[in-house]
């Protein structure tokens, strides 16, 4: 079994990190759309992703994005200029409600999850804190 994306038409080799022709159709609606002024948009979105993807999937610095997806700082302008907008959360969000309702669940999650491990470290913790605080207010209140 491969680890590549079904692409139909690909402009390049594909990495294991790029989109799917099916996981490019459900995020493409939820991209901006052109402002209708101004520079006309000159880059592919899909390629866009495909870079931030491979980025956040390799580990690697933006500096060493292959040379067959756009550079780098054109994939990074992005990234920022989406994160501070809000658009990952929202990606995020849109899917996951897609999938839910797909799924014949609430669309809306209402379930948390508290892990018990870091309850019992808290715990231990402050029991440590009082201990050390009541041993030094002994000592003060001995001299």
């Amino acid at each position: 079994m491969s680890r590549l994306p079904a692409i139909a038409n690909p402009k390049r080799q594909p990495y294991p990190s790029d989109l799917s022709d099916s996981q490019w159709e459900i995020l493409k609606p939820l991209l901006p759309k052109p402002k209708g002024f101004g520079h006309p948009v000159q880059v592919d979105f899909r390629e866009i992703l495909n870079g931030i993807f491979y980025v956040q999937r390799t580990g690697c610095q933006w500096e060493m994005m292959p040379h067959d997806l756009p550079p780098y700082t054109t994939v990074y302008r992005y990234f920022q200029k989406w994160q501070h907008r809000g658009l990952w959360q929202l990606l995020h969000d849109q899917v996951r409600q897609k999938l839910r309702t797909q799924l014949d669940r609430d669309k809306n999650s209402t379930v948390a999850i508290a892990d018990s491990q870091s309850v019992k470290t808290t715990e231990k913790r402050d029991l440590s804190t009082v201990s050390m605080v009541a041993r030094k207010l002994k000592a003060v209140s001995a001299i």
